[in-house]
């Protein structure tokens, strides 16, 4: 029987001796010693070593080839032949590049491939084409020039995923009001600069064109703390009233939701509210015009009752069709001192009852205090205690932080391939220590590329971390996640999260990557942290790879909708009962040190606005889950606008309407998920609040 050989498009063909003695034949010929003979002789000694066994490999092959002419004392020939392979390696690469290319846009403008709407961010239009090319151009790059092959496989094959690849940029970014109103929109040679804001709508036009230029310089989000606290005293001085103040908040709100970010995205922004003065600014100095004033922040709190209730206000109406306003996300820290009853809370909770925007911190049941966090994207919490510890103060040495990148592993592979826990824990460690090696690389890269000026504006605002550790990312931590702990149980245990010994098993996994993230924190000096990454396009990625390679996984979901839960979530179709999915959520949430959240999804607008006060209340006092947010789903119709609930058709017009949700992180209608989001939206049960309950 002829032995058969694998090529490299995966084809099967007959094993043929004669075009190794030609490949050597060609070798000896481009250094002037072409001998038939001798290279049939050499050809016989590289069949001899091939490994009939396993499928021989075209590519396995040609290494055999270049160890026998090495070791037959042939080293100009060996030189010849490995530059043949790399000149056939780049002109493959080369009409592979071009072939790719021409796919990539059939398939963009066909929505044949699904990464058309990985994020639901980015709608279907040329800059969303533009930036898928782009993309891949730079996804190339990262996994073929900076990655070994070790750690380019693990991701390719779905072993874990390597989170924007398709930007040369770090994550989520997190930056300080107080610089801005300092310095003034600037610091970039040959570009338009700002002196420091004197008005309250000049500051926020500065703020909309930071967050606009500063999301060009990262994949993730860009949030800034304090915001009402930093931007209240600027009413006072323009003496502006309710109605101006309102005014000026609508302008910054929609300013910040018109798609003009690469891929025809809007910017992600999350802003933290104090909604009364941070511990820290209640007696530091307003800032105003770049200068120090006499009066401090804590004599402002009108003023940031006024600018609270407008945004809230602002964000319930929507646009003019009564869509809500994706960005910017709120987080309302829930602390010991808050005012449940003030008229400001009851407005942030209507807004809440209403569109589900606000994400609220507990500080109820923390070792935590609000001037220890800083809330970035979906979910990325940063513990700024870890910054201190490498010294200064919080606000003294400028701790701006964020994330340079994340790493999230594929759970359930692990879980469907481990035999015992033993081999369960080794798969994981081999992944972390990649993960790791992965985020150092990015690190040293981002580093490099800073230094050079790829990134102008964030150089300009992360000057003094380069001036305290000379290095500009210091103060950024390295993010490694998880995906799909529920399906790694099924897999693995042949039990869902929702039982005692799925429940057990899942503290214990968290808490060896806790530890082994220690270690990597001691070993390297670096930040590192774990979250529960809110994995929108990765939980339906390495789903479909795994279904692919191993069909019989377990997976949540069936068909072209196959996902993987989010995190350490109990399934989406687990209970209607809130307390009792917290009841098993606790435990779990608690132990992540880079920022979780746990999503209420609700069928619809809560009517009973003291329902929602009582259930964020009963939350925050029993449970310590580090984020909350209520999610209720609603509908908009062109014509009639807001409606309440999943209503794919308009009950006044009948008309497809949009319906809206939170597809991780953020509001987008549901038909700009992909499939695996789709799917896992039809399968939520949602939670009951208010009436019913």
């Amino acid at each position: 029987m002829q032995p058969l050989i694998k090529k490299r498009d995966g084809r099967i063909v007959p094993f043929d001796q004669g075009r190794i003695a030609n490949a050597i034949y060609k070798a000896g010929k481009a250094v002037q010693k072409p001998d038939w003979a001798r290279a049939e002789e050499l050809a016989e000694l590289v069949v001899q070593q091939i490994d009939w066994r396993e499928m021989p490999t075209v590519e396995g092959i040609q290494d055999i080839v270049e160890r026998v002419l090495i070791s037959q004392n042939e080293a100009e020939m060996a030189k010849a032949y490995i530059l043949y392979r790399q000149q056939r390696h780049k002109f493959r690469d080369f009409t592979r590049s071009i072939v790719d290319a021409q796919k990539m846009i059939s398939e963009y403008l066909g929505r044949a491939d699904w990464r058309v709407n990985e994020n639901s961010n980015m709608n279907y239009s040329l800059q969303g084409l533009n930036n898928h090319i782009i993309s891949a151009v730079s996804s190339k790059y990262w996994l073929e020039e900076v990655y070994p092959q070790e750690i380019r496989d693990a991701h390719v094959q779905g072993d874990f995923h390597i989170h924007d690849l398709g930007l040369l940029a770090p994550y989520c970014c997190g930056w300080n009001l107080e610089d801005l109103l300092l310095k003034g929109f600037a610091g970039v040679s040959e570009k338009v600069e700002s002196t420091p804001a004197r008005h309250f709508r000049t500051a926020l036009g500065q703020v909309a064109n930071f967050f606009y230029t500063l999301q060009g310089e990262a994949a993730g989000a860009q949030a800034f703390a304090n915001f009402d606290t930093y931007l209240a005293p600027f009413i006072r001085h323009d003496g502006l009233d309710y109605p101006q103040v309102k005014q000026a908040m609508q302008e910054f709100v929609f300013n910040l939701n018109v798609p003009t970010r690469v891929g025809f995205q809007t910017p992600f922004v999350n802003i933290t509210m104090d909604l009364t003065p941070s511990g820290q600014l209640k007696n530091s100095p307003v800032i105003i015009g770049g200068e120090y004033q006499d009066t401090c922040y804590g004599d402002y709190q009108r003023e940031m009752d006024m600018l609270n209730m407008a945004f809230c206000e602002v964000m319930m109406e929507g646009d003019a069709k009564g869509r809500t306003f994706s960005f910017p996300i709120p987080t309302y820290n829930i602390t010991a001192d808050l005012d449940w009853e003030s008229p400001v809370f009851s407005k942030v909770l209507a807004m809440t009852a209403k569109y589900g925007i606000p994400y609220f911190t507990n500080f109820l049941n923390s070792d935590l205090s609000p001037d220890d966090v800083r809330s970035m994207c979906c979910r990325l919490r940063l513990d700024a205690r870890e910054l201190r510890k490498r010294g200064g103060g919080l606000f003294g040495a400028n701790p701006l932080t964020g994330s340079i990148g994340v790493v999230t592993i594929n759970l359930p592979r692990i879980g469907y391939l481990s035999w015992d826990k033993a081999e369960f824990f080794q798969r994981l460690t081999r992944l972390m220590e990649l993960a790791k090696e992965s985020l150092l690389l990015k690190r040293r890269v981002l580093e490099d590329l800073m230094q050079k000026g790829l990134f102008p504006y964030s150089r300009a605002y992360l000057s003094g971390v380069y001036e305290r550790f000379g290095r500009y990312w210091d103060n950024h931590f390295n993010t490694i996640g998880l995906v799909g702990m529920n399906e790694a149980a099924l897999n693995f245990l042949h039990c869902d999260l929702a039982t005692p010994q799925g429940q057990a098993f899942a503290k214990e996994v968290l808490e060896f990557m806790r530890a082994r993230l220690v270690e990597f924190q001691a070993e390297t000096g670096q930040l590192f942290n774990l979250e529960a990454t809110p994995a929108e396009g990765t939980s339906y990625r390495l789903a479909r790879l795994d279904k692919e390679a191993y069909p019989l996984i377990t997976t949540a979901g069936e068909g072209k909708g196959v996902y993987y839960t989010n995190s350490t979530q109990l399934p989406v179709n687990y209970t209607h009962d809130l307390f009792a999915a917290l009841d098993l959520q606790n435990d779990l949430q608690i132990l992540y040190t880079g920022g979780t959240v746990f999503h209420a999804f609700l069928g619809e607008q809560v009517d009973d606005i003291q329902a929602v006060r009582e259930t964020l209340r009963t939350v925050f006092m029993q449970y310590e889950v580090p984020y909350f947010t209520l999610t209720p789903t609603f509908s908009i119709c062109s014509e009639h606008g807001y409606l309440r609930g999943e209503q794919p058709d308009c009950p006044h017009c009948g008309q497809a309407t949009e319906v809206w949700s939170r597809v991780v992180g953020f509001y987008r209608p549901v038909k700009n998920w992909n499939l695996g989001k789709q799917t896992e939206f039809g399968e939520r049960k949602t939670f009951r609040v208010g009436q019913g309950a």
